[in-house]
């Protein structure tokens, strides 16, 4: 089988650095506005739970 996976690598890669930046907004916190309404610090939480898991099955996958 081919282990050459550059695009799940890719994906990995960029799940990883979405979760960092909730980490980073989680330890200084910053205010983030999406049109009119303001997106609670909690969202962080999430937003560092469901990429990370992702990036972490994706960097699972790249290595078979």
């Amino acid at each position: 089988m081919n282990n050459n996976r550059p695009f799940t690598l890719i994906a990995a890669l960029i799940f990883t650095a979405m979760a960092l930046v909730h980490v980073y907004r989680l330890v200084r916190p910053f205010e983030v506005v999406v049109g009119p309404c303001h997106v609670p610090q909690w969202a962080s939480y999430i937003g560092v739970l469901v990429p990370g898991a992702l990036a972490w099955l994706l960097f699972r996958e790249a290595r078979r």
